[in-house]
């Protein structure tokens, strides 16, 4: 078996040789090139063609998203963001998700070298998933706020409203590697008066405030992180905090949120197995699940719950996935109603929440 080929690409001298260090230590990676600038690393990946390569956010002589954005538009790879712990570098790192960017780690401001050895094995099965991953040319720049999706085949149109249909109604959603763009295509296609959206995308602590924010710009629904006691609403988004679960509950004839420091579960915080579970339990007929593009099997088995209990699921199929992990485990476990590409999903969701009539009264 050939090893995955790896090109790093960082200013720092001591995080190009900590990287390389961590990928040479795997018996099926190999460091073949480690670049301090995008210039440099142009000539590199020409005359090395990397399976993977990461690349430092902010960069010297020419910024890591423009190098991105170009990479994208003249040779498609694999690429893996290597991210500060600030505001700044979690908003860089949110729109080169939207630049075709597979994934992203958060390397920490102080300790560095000791944070990066912490995070080898984050690091290295990422890189794994990412040289796997199905990547695509990048034919438009990133959205304006409002100015809808990118990539999408052709703008989304405004949706009819749902009126009193959207009262008791929960869309569930569970997502990681290539997640926050898969998310985005959903969420700007829903109308203002959508039901509520309850969404666990796989992101450390530090980020997912960026990615709503983001969402927030484009969607006419009203997007935010979850805060543990509040109201799930209709017209409105919650995403997971990174590093904790999120799990919906009811309280008299509300649903609420509930956001709490608990253990991972499947080795992730959040997970979508705690909130889909839980949508099983709390929602039964009244929940939507979807499940979309990550690694692994998270959710899989709760979605399963879901159906049961009732709710009506889509998994999104293999050809527009980033990476075909959760949604075919999901197909697996038998949870899916239909399986459909990702573009698809929002129109054939909001169709079928018409066609459905009003809520159901669900006792616990």
């Amino acid at each position: 078996m050939s090893k995955i080929k790896v090109v790093v690409v960082d200013d720092s001298a001591l995080v190009r040789s900590l990287l390389a260090e961590i990928i040479n230590r795997q018996p099926d990676m190999a460091c073949i090139g480690t670049a301090n600038d995008p210039l440099a690393a142009r000539e590199m990946i020409r005359e090395l063609n990397p399976d993977v390569i990461t690349l430092d956010v902010e960069m010297p002589k020419m910024d890591g998203l423009e190098f991105l954005s170009r990479l994208m538009k003249l040779r498609p790879m694999p690429v893996l963001m290597v991210s500060t712990l600030t505001e700044r570098g979690a908003e860089i790192t949110m729109r080169a998700l939207e630049m075709g960017a597979v994934d992203f780690v958060a390397k920490p401001r102080i300790g560095v070298s000791s944070g990066l050895r912490e995070l080898g094995d984050e690091i290295v099965d990422k890189l794994r998933i990412a040289a796997k991953a199905q990547v695509r040319r990048l034919t438009a720049p990133p959205p304006s706020a409002g100015s809808g999706s990118a990539g999408a085949t052709t703008a989304p149109t405004a949706a009819k409203p749902f009126g009193r249909l959207s009262t008791e109604k929960v869309i569930c959603i569970g997502s990681s590697t290539g997640g926050t763009e898969a998310i985005k295509e959903i969420l700007v296609r829903m109308p203002a008066d959508s039901p509520a959206i309850v969404i666990t995308q796989h992101m450390p602590p530090g980020f997912t405030t960026s990615f709503a924010a983001r969402l927030d710009s484009l969607c006419r629904i009203s997007v935010s992180e979850a805060r543990d006691g509040e109201r799930i609403l209709p017209g409105h988004a919650y995403i997971a905090p990174g590093g904790l679960q999120f799990r919906i509950d009811r309280s008299g004839a509300n649903y609420v949120a509930v956001v709490e420091d608990t253990p991972p579960v499947n080795r992730h915080k959040p997970s979508v197995e705690v909130l889909f579970k839980s949508a099983a339990k709390v929602l039964g007929p009244n929940a939507y699940g979807v499940m979309l593009t990550g690694m692994g099997a998270d959710g899989a088995t709760a979605m399963k719950e879901m159906r049961d209990a009732g709710s009506y699921n889509y998994v999104q199929d293999e050809a527009s996935c980033v990476v075909f992990g959760m949604p075919k485990m999901a197909i697996q476990a038998g949870a899916a109603h239909e399986v459909l590409p990702l573009l698809q999903i929002a129109d054939a969701l909001t169709e079928r929440i018409r066609s459905s009539g009003g809520a159901v009264r669900h006792r616990i």
